[in-house]
């Protein structure tokens, strides 16, 4: 299996394809298995690369300095595989942290983004503190539920009702990770008026049942980034690439049909 080593660590990576670069982050709760469903629907188009971000999957931390290295990660991978080619970002949640902050350091390395059930957690004071807000309002409304472990709270209630198996698989996929540690998440992250700044293709997608990133925060962040667009999947959760995989990649297919061609 292919590992590079960088900024102290083996950072684990699969590729698939040919064509453009196209880049899977993933989210706190999976590792680079959790695209099962996208990379063979884009492989025949693309190049796939899913990583497993440092102290996810296959990718040990010995460091300690977690996400604070995601973008440094991302950056010594695409030089390590001569990808001078501007990358296309597709991440989920966390690694949605990843994306921003590369298209910020790289906007010329960055071809389009798009942010699956994140808003990239940045520096914008006023709207941490509303999804602080947010978040208390919903675990004040759903009680006991709302401490279970993150791989329950990602998928919707109603996904995970009809669809057993595959809450069972997300789960397991989730348990593939190391134990790690998710407090430097917010080291080196971009300020609000860098991510403002960019001018870039972009794609914020979101269920509208999404309590940990709610729709209200990826419409705002949308909303500061000229030309980006958004979609927001009716009844599902926080896992929209997990729970209608065929939404999902049709929705990233037509955007960048229109927005990279």
């Amino acid at each position: 299996m292919p590992a590079v080593e960088v900024n102290g660590i083996e950072l684990f990576y699969e590729e698939q394809g040919e064509g453009p670069p196209l880049v899977f982050l993933h989210g706190a709760a999976g590792n680079h298995v959790s695209w099962w469903q996208q990379v063979p629907h884009f492989r025949d188009r693309y190049r796939c690369i899913s990583i497993d971000h440092r102290g996810f999957g296959r990718s040990l931390d010995p460091t300690g300095e977690g996400g604070s290295r995601f973008v440094d990660d991302l950056e010594a991978l695409l030089l390590h595989l001569k990808i001078e080619e501007p990358a296309i970002l597709v991440a989920q949640s966390m690694g949605g942290r990843t994306a921003l902050g590369f298209a910020v350091r790289h906007h010329e390395r960055t071809r389009a983004v798009v942010m699956a059930d994140t808003w990239g957690f940045f520096e914008w004071p006023e709207l941490h503190q509303r999804a602080t807000e947010l978040r208390e309002a919903q675990q004040a409304a759903d009680g006991e539920a709302a401490q279970g472990p993150l791989e329950q709270r990602a998928l919707g209630r109603a996904f995970q009702e009809a669809h057993p198996d595959k809450r069972f698989l997300y789960e397991q996929i989730a348990g593939l990770n190391p134990p790690r540690d998710l407090t430097r998440m917010t080291d080196g992250a971009p300020t609000q008026a860098e991510v403002a700044a960019l001018k870039l293709p972009f794609l914020f997608l979101v269920g509208s049942e999404d309590a940990l990133t709610p729709p209200e925060l990826l419409q705002q962040v949308c909303d500061t980034i000229e030309g980006a667009e958004y979609v927001e999947f009716p009844g599902l959760g926080h896992s929209v690439y997990f729970e209608d995989p065929d939404g999902f990649n049709s929705a990233v297919d037509d955007f960048l049909a229109r927005r990279t061609s």
